[in-house]
């Protein structure tokens, strides 16, 4: 079963190249000798095959070929220098990029991919979350967020808030365009990140009026600035709630003598505990808003055979909890650390070089370089759902690192017309590499 057209790889890669291609030139025309278009397709390129050097690589190839795979794959004329292809990069706005992730997300809606990442009927669960991805003691610029400490030194940030579909039984995750933490938000890790969401909930309302989101979020959400916002956007939210931050909330719950509850016993013996009280005050104020509570509380034997809990922690929804739906609420909850491991993590860990020092720049360079990074991210995740090829290669070596070593070994010494005829050749590098051999 062939990859549906407008998702394979030169199909996505074309919407990423007419985009770059619209993108305003603002240099004088005298001196323009590389196009905006190939400095930011050569970065998508380097993200894509998790390898800083590619550009190294192909214009060697290049010179003893004449041809190269960033032409022939990425649609790349001219190879720029790293010195310029991260200067252009710098200069490019970085909300060029929120039309190519909603493009993504519409095709994969088209082909009902993600049906399978419905939380409930007709909504996404999409849990929301902050990262860092530039650090420096030295290098800064007025948009930096600055921490200061305690032996008088400051180091300089950038950070952002970033959200996706997830699904509790799906190992995908499917990311969309980030809204950046930038100084001017605030001066705390909470007024930043807290401001951000505001921001974030009125675009992806604009950019998507018509998704059921579910939104999911650390104790920073559940507050009542943003937990207003979200109802205002029509939106669902499941925000963990510390009960150190919500006391006047536990205190109420306390006047009852029982919460509803159930108890079950898992497969692996674990003891499942779940309570939950609809129509509760959020905060003591007198405009307070009224949220359902829940809470969940895993006990079971640790490594020395001992009992103990597990796991415990607590949510506030605006959805109506009833023994029906608590399951799924829980799943929901406990799924949002998908956002730091299959996400963040695999991006800093797993070969995306997410924290790799591209350079700071003067604008935009190192948003614009980790929102390569996460098209590239995603790019990848739309094949581990629609590519039989691509699946065919996670399955033949085991993981994707193994996977993107070898194929960033092959594409530094053979011409591939297409991705389709690269992964063909990682499926059976004998018979390419005799084909490749006997080419006149």
């Amino acid at each position: 079963m062939k990859i549906k057209k407008h998702l394979n790889f030169t199909s996505l890669r074309k919407k990423a190249s007419e985009i770059f291609k619209s993108v305003p030139d603002w240099r004088q025309k005298s001196k323009i000798t590389i196009s905006i278009h190939d400095a930011m397709m050569s970065g998508l390129a380097c993200m894509y095959f998790q390898d800083p050097s590619l550009l190294q690589f192909q214009k060697r190839m290049q010179e003893d070929q004449h041809r190269n795979n960033l032409n022939t794959l990425f649609g790349v004329e001219s190879i720029p220098k790293e010195t310029q292809m991260r200067e252009i990069i710098d200069g490019v706005d970085s909300d060029s990029f929120r039309s190519i992730f909603r493009d993504y997300y519409l095709r994969l809606q088209r082909g009902k991919h993600l049906e399978q990442f419905q939380i409930f009927k007709g909504y996404y669960y999409f849990p929301m979350d902050g990262s860092q991805f530039f650090g420096s003691k030295d290098i800064h610029c007025e948009q930096c967020l600055v921490k200061e400490h305690r032996d008088g030194s400051k180091s300089y940030s950038h950070q952002v808030l970033q959200g996706g579909i997830a699904h509790p039984d799906c190992p995908q995750v499917i990311p969309f365009m980030p809204e950046q933490i930038v100084n001017t938000d605030g001066t705390t890790k909470q007024d930043c990140e807290m401001n951000a969401a505001k921001r974030y909930l009125k675009k992806l309302h604009q950019d998507y009026p018509q998704l059921g989101l579910f939104l999911g979020g650390d104790a920073l959400f559940s507050k009542q600035p943003i937990i207003e916002e979200a109802l205002h956007y029509h939106m669902h939210y499941l925000f963990a709630a510390k009960p150190d931050d919500h006391k006047y909330m536990m205190e109420c719950l306390g006047m009852y003598l029982e919460l509803k509850h159930i108890e079950f016993a898992d497969e692996k013996g674990r003891q499942h505990y779940y309570e939950w009280m609809n129509d509760v005050p959020l905060n003591g104020n007198k405009e307070t808003i009224h949220v359902n509570f829940l809470r969940c509380t895993i006990s079971g034997k640790n490594k020395k055979g001992e009992e103990e809990i597990l796991y415990k922690n607590s949510w506030v929804t605006d959805l109506l909890i009833s023994e029906e739906n608590i399951k799924t609420l829980v799943k929901a909850g406990r799924c949002r650390w998908k956002n730091e491991n299959e996400l963040f993590n695999v991006m800093k860990n797993h070969g995306y070089c997410m924290e790799h020092n591209y350079g700071h720049g003067q604008k935009n360079m190192a948003f614009n370089f980790y929102l390569l990074t996460l098209l590239a991210f995603l790019m990848h995740q739309i094949f581990e759902l629609t590519d039989r090829q691509y699946q065919a290669c996670r399955e033949k070596f085991g993981s994707k690192k193994h996977l993107w070593e070898k194929l960033r070994s092959w594409i530094d010494i053979i011409i591939f017309e297409t991705w389709e005829k690269l992964l063909e050749f990682a499926l059976m590098p004998k018979r390419g590499l005799l084909t490749w051999a006997q080419a006149p």
